[in-house]
């Protein structure tokens, strides 16, 4: 009898020397008993997009083999980027994770060798819709820090992360210029996202400028 995903899913689980189903929920940034109803089937429940991404994202699987089990596990990791020296850090991390500042380049999953962005801060993946079509969840963003918050490109799409007094914003969004020189304009791409919010600049504590985004075969 063939396989399911779920069942390869719980191969990778012993293959990438997983010892606890918690572990492995950790590493997906999903909760354990998520990861044991899915490993479970419990009522028929398959194996999301979301963890397939972070498969491939952070351990190189093939997913045509979790899928339907054709080829082999793994992908063969590119040397240029993986044991990469030189290169801007990836966090594979959601922005509600993120502190005031990206995180040290020491908890960096790797480092991404990619001459065109190789000014930038850091790599992130997008998590949510509100910047879709623009970005769409799971797309990698390339970001680099501003921090003369008076020269900004309007209309453009920052990563932005505010204090307590802002509700610790951490978000991605379109900038656009407040009549209050003090203040600024977030508003997403998405047009099922209605409304702005205005923040204080004072209030920002890290200001990113996404220069672009790259594809997975990049990584």
């Amino acid at each position: 009898m063939q396989q399911s995903e779920n069942q390869r899913l719980k191969i990778l689980m012993d293959l990438l020397k997983f010892r606890t189903q918690k572990e492995f929920a950790e590493a997906l940034n999903i909760k354990a008993g998520s990861l044991s109803d899915v490993l479970r089937e419990r009522g028929g429940l398959k194996v999301s997009n979301a963890i397939k991404d972070k498969l491939e994202l952070k351990f190189d699987v093939n997913l045509t083999w979790l899928e339907n089990g054709t080829g082999e596990p793994f992908f063969k990791k590119k040397p240029a980027v993986g044991e990469s020296k030189e290169g801007v850090p990836y966090f594979d991390m959601s922005l509600s994770d993120a502190k005031d500042h990206m995180v040290e380049e020491q908890r960096a999953e790797y480092l991404v060798n990619y001459l065109p962005f190789n000014d930038c801060t850091a790599y992130l993946p997008v998590y949510g819709d509100s910047m879709y079509p623009k970005y769409a969840a799971g797309e990698i963003i390339a970001i680099k820090e501003i921090t003369n918050y008076e020269i900004l490109q309007w209309g453009e799409a920052y990563v932005v992360m505010t204090d307590e007094d802002s509700n610790s914003l951490r978000t991605i969004k379109l900038i656009f210029q407040h009549t209050d020189n003090t203040k600024l304009i977030l508003r997403s791409s998405n047009p099922n996202f209605k409304g702005d919010t205005v923040i204080r600049k004072k209030n920002i504590q890290a200001l990113y400028i996404i220069k672009g985004k790259i594809t997975r075969n990049i990584i």
